[in-house]
């Protein structure tokens, strides 16, 4: 019997594009339009995963994924989504949710299948996945972060970082050599409601940047003077 995989999008364009490269790789597809038709859809009959299409202009994919991970029919589907270039906030909302694992927009769609074929293969098959919070994997070079884990790794060693450190590296390694300005790292790293200075930014930067220097042996953070900060890909 072939996976199913629930795409849940309003967005009839991206369905079709979905629909075919699942369906040419040997998945079954059903459309979803929102939370209450894939909790609906999942009681009728079993999915493998869900691909939730997320857009800068949509606010409600985390919760569309909160929603999905307290249902007894949908809970233990994994969720896959979908983010647009730029959505990095989106992204750590979305990871606080319960998704399983996030792709920028573009990308390769051998990259999600790829995913898939590893995630739903049973368990004790040869290659079988990793637990799903190990699955869920950035990486650029030989840097590697678990953010589920709350783990990092370069060359396959694990080095330390404290959690607002930890946490500007996962907005950086979301799309590597663009240049973050201190006001989104604010927003995206730090809880809400925090009065947090620029040199506040700068200070856990330079920590960061230390960490990786001593893990990799080389400055993997740019420092574009008036503008923010950059992970660099080329080289790590």
């Amino acid at each position: 019997m072939k996976p199913l995989i629930f795409v849940c999008t309003q967005d009839a364009w991206s369905y079709l594009v979905f629909s075919h490269i699942l369906k040419a790789d040997g998945f079954e597809v059903e459309l979803a339009q929102d939370a209450e038709d894939l909790i609906s859809l999942a009681e009728e009959k079993p999915g493998a995963a869900v691909l939730l299409d997320c857009h800068a202009d949509v606010q409600d994919a985390p919760e569309i994924c909160r929603r999905l991970k307290n249902e007894a029919g949908t809970g233990e589907i994994p969720v896959i989504a979908s983010i647009p270039g730029g959505g990095g906030n989106q992204h750590m909302e979305l990871l606080k949710a319960g998704v399983a694992q996030s792709f920028v927009r573009p990308f390769d769609p051998e990259q999600l299948l790829n995913y898939l074929r590893t995630a739903l293969r049973p368990r004790g098959e040869p290659g079988a996945s990793v637990p799903e919070a190990e699955s869920d994997i950035f990486s650029v070079g030989k840097l590697e972060l678990f953010p589920r884990k709350h783990r990092v790794q370069y060359d396959g060693k694990e080095f330390p970082l404290r959690q607002l450190e930890f946490r500007l590296l996962c907005v950086l390694i979301l799309e590597p050599c663009r240049v973050f300005a201190r006001d989104e790292l604010i927003q995206m790293a730090w809880p809400e409601n925090i009065n947090v200075e620029p040199r506040t930014v700068d200070v856990h930067i330079g920590r960061l940047r230390h960490a990786l220097k001593k893990a990799a042996g080389k400055d993997m953070i740019r420092t574009v003077r008036s503008a923010g900060y950059a992970l660099e890909a080329k080289g790590i």
